[in-house]
């Protein structure tokens, strides 16, 4: 199972023991929200995208939409995201538990600004119905980020 996978990631590290799987879905913002006690911002979605076929994440917070003109801007080309039956296939990690941390090796992580508005977000941990809370410098640090972008409308 992939949150398996993102715990042994996390081993021998200050966020082991840390990942949170829950009895209910929290494959979506809204439903990791519900799950987790917290607003729906506060999620930091893991949205999979696709620039030359070369895979990357983007982590933004909850209610975030990509720009696409900020996106093109940014990487010179049109926002493409990976297609729902895909994403497993690119990322390591089905949809809905698609997360910054243990990748597939060659897929680039980028950090939206909207997430630097909070002291802590929840990123999913590998699976649709688990999470685990970090600060900014944990999520830069553990997600091995390229750099920090903007995004987002």
């Amino acid at each position: 199972m992939s949150v398996e996978k993102v715990k042994k990631y996390f081993q021998g590290t200050e966020m082991e023991g840390r990942v949170i799987e829950l009895a209910e879905s929290s494959a979506t913002v809204d439903l990791a929200a519900q799950a987790l006690g917290t607003e729906p911002d506060r999620i930091a979605k893991t949205l999979s995208f696709l620039i030359d076929d070369q895979p990357i994440v983007i982590v933004a917070s909850g209610e975030t939409r990509v720009d696409n003109k900020k996106f093109k801007q940014y990487f010179h080309k049109k926002a493409k995201m990976i297609p729902f039956e895909t994403v497993e296939a690119w990322t390591g990690f089905a949809p809905g538990g698609v997360c910054p941390f243990a990748l597939k090796e060659g897929v680039r992580v980028y950090l939206d600004q909207s997430l630097k508005k909070y002291d802590t977000v929840f990123p999913a941990a590998g699976s649709g119905n688990s999470a685990i809370e970090m600060t900014m410098d944990q999520l830069e640090r553990f997600s091995g980020y390229q750099e920090w972008v903007d995004v987002a409308k």
